[in-house]
């Protein structure tokens, strides 16, 4: 374990990226309204993404290259590699810019939680100042342009949101027998559908796949620290799903009536379990906002300087210029209020036909011998990668089909 924590890598950073506040929100629905019984799903989706973020892992420190770099090179086909760029910065770039707003109001919500909401007004316009302290913690950190730091601090955050949501749970005492059957024994209650696929899709992320690549060249260079890959990849996602998991656990244990986000929960717990739930609750949804406000402007930059073949270093002006771009857009759209639902509906909309795109190549690139020689897919491998791309393919029709009520269901 100590060995473990000091080659430890970008894993806990891709557990960060996706226990956003869409992931609280999402568990916290989950928990309140089905209990226990969906907590499968989540396992399910743990398996999925270990099995897709251990591909692109060893994509990025076998070829030294981020999955956007090796998409530009490896599409010969102009028009098929022109289509393929502009769906992935359509999705990923304006889809994290959107989601960035949500990413620093989820965690304004755990501190005001814990602390009053400061507000000034210029004029008409109120700016949530909680909102501009999150933008600069996140703005400090990743203009460094240090990967040790950043890794640093985010696994600081991680191991706080993990305590938070893992102390959470167990106040609530839950049935243990409850779980393992919840766990391991799918059911689909009624009109359950839509948060099992809302499950797994804040889970796997196409973004992560492209960061996942791009962070593993940060940290290692040799083709040896493959086994210390690995182990970050399993324990950091496992330890990821588990959080998930707490936060189904502790939604279940409170009334239904009026709890529609982790706000709602967090003031649920109180009355039942005193006020020191609410604060360990406050904390974890501010830590999940904080390292999802850091992850995806990071995300973006990575993925259009690959795409559009500029340098990836981190301290670079045009890597710079776009995760600041998508930072002051969250900063803007969480402290004024403003909410981009038709930029966010967009982004669902590409972000659900991306994943079995970006599954499927992924699938196609790690069997390629000329990229990756003899650490291409095992059969196995590929066996488990095309069961999760069916799945990728039914989050996908699901998000179309209820995006433009298509009634394919």
């Amino acid at each position: 374990m100590i060995k473990w924590f000091k080659n430890i890598g970008p894993g806990p950073l891709i557990a960060a990226a996706f226990i956003g506040p869409g992931t609280v929100t999402v568990c916290t629905l989950a928990g309140v309204s089905y209990g226990f019984t969906l907590l499968w799903a989540m396992v399910l989706s743990i398996i999925a993404t270990v099995v897709l973020q251990g591909m692109s892992a060893r994509l990025g420190i076998i070829t030294q290259k981020g999955l956007s770099e090796i998409i530009r090179t490896e599409i010969k086909n102009p028009v098929l590699k022109f289509l393929a760029i502009l769906l992935i910065l359509s999705a990923i770039v304006l889809g994290n810019a959107a989601y960035e707003g949500g990413n620093i109001t989820g965690g304004v919500l755990g501190l005001e939680t814990i602390v009053k909401n400061p507000r000034i007004t210029i004029g008409e316009l109120g700016i949530n100042l909680l909102s501009v302290l999150i933008g600069c913690i996140a703005f400090v950190l990743l203009f460094i342009g240090n990967y040790k730091i950043l890794e640093k601090s985010l696994v600081a955050l991680v191991i706080l949101m993990s305590l938070a949501f893992l102390v959470t749970a167990i106040i609530t005492k839950p049935d243990i027998t409850k779980i393992l059957k919840g766990a391991f024994i799918p059911t689909f209650p009624n009109d359950s559908l839509f948060t099992v696929i809302a499950l797994i899709g804040t889970t796997v992320v196409p973004y992560n796949l492209f960061l996942h690549a791009s962070l593993v060249k940060e940290r290692w260079k040799s083709k040896t620290d493959l086994q210390f890959v690995r182990k970050d990849t399993i324990i950091a996602i496992i330890l990821g799903g588990l959080v998930s998991m707490c936060i189904i656990i502790s939604a279940a244990s409170i009334p239904s009536q009026g709890v529609k986000s982790a706000t709602d929960l967090a003031k649920g717990l109180e009355p039942l379990f005193g006020s020191f739930a609410k604060y360990f609750l406050a904390i974890g949804l501010f830590s999940a906002g904080i390292t999802s406000a850091i992850t995806a402007p990071l995300a973006a930059a990575y993925v259009t300087t690959g795409c559009l073949g500029w340098s990836t270093n981190m301290k670079s002006k045009k890597f710079r210029t776009v995760w600041i771009v998508v930072l002051v857009l969250g900063v803007l759209f969480s402290s004024i209020g403003i909410k981009p639902i038709e930029v966010i509906k967009f982004a669902q909309v590409t972000n659900g036909i991306l994943l079995p795109v970006i599954a499927g190549f992924l699938i196609w690139i790690m069997n390629k011998k000329s990229v990756l020689g003899d650490y291409k897919n095992t059969i196995k491998q590929n066996i488990l990668g095309i069961l999760i791309l069916g799945i990728s393919i039914l989050l996908s029709l699901t998000t179309l089909n209820k995006v433009f009520s298509l009634n394919l269901f």
